[in-house]
């Protein structure tokens, strides 16, 4: 797993350290859709995945001193994100597959421009695979949310869920198959324009 540092990250990082309003303010723009679209996966409910993406950047904020690399902020949001949505589903008692979000909810979210949201439901097809996505079990939606959606390397899920790197191989190959199963089950391949 290589990366690169980024300057302008890092000297966001470094300003939001020292107290700059406006730097913080360009931290959250810059992740925000990023942190809503792990919060919607595991949680389902827009409404609780906006409070809960607040939250995640409440934590952020206290915390950010303990993220000296800039190249490590990524893998580190979204470490806290995935936390605090377990968190979350602990104290509700909840599980992964109970809430069912119709993708048509999902066209009702504000937004000044479009975000990956408002891109991901905007076409049949992606409407289809979110269903399916959604049919998953608990830990196959993880691993495809982690790799597919976020982009995570192997090596930053198996750390992430502390795993050997050959149990997130298999994971992600089991994954896969049963996402096309779903995505070609009567019903699930049918959700067309609504």
């Amino acid at each position: 797993m290589e990366s690169h540092e980024n300057p302008e990250l890092a000297e966001v990082l470094e300003r939001c350290r020292c107290g700059d309003e406006l730097a913080w303010e360009a931290l959250v723009r810059q992740f925000q859709s990023r942190v809503y679209g792990i919060a919607i996966y595991y949680i389902g409910d827009p409404e609780d995945a906006r409070d809960l993406a607040q939250e995640i950047f409440i934590r952020v904020y206290r915390h950010l001193e303990l993220c000296v690399d800039s190249r490590m902020f990524l893998p580190w949001l979204i470490c806290i994100s995935r936390n605090a949505c377990i968190d979350h589903i602990r104290r509700k008692k909840a599980r992964f597959w109970t809430a069912n979000v119709p993708a048509d909810d999902m066209l009702k979210l504000p937004a000044a421009g479009p975000n990956p949201e408002e891109q991901w439901v905007s076409n049949s097809r992606r409407r289809s695979i979110y269903r399916a996505l959604r049919n998953l079990t608990a830990r196959n939606r993880e691993v495809i949310i982690l790799r597919e959606i976020l982009g995570l390397s192997l090596e930053e899920i198996a750390g992430l869920l502390s795993v050997p790197l050959g149990t997130v191989k298999s994971r992600i190959n089991r994954a896969r198959i049963e996402l096309a199963q779903n995505v070609m089950a009567p019903g699930v391949q049918s959700g067309g324009c609504e």
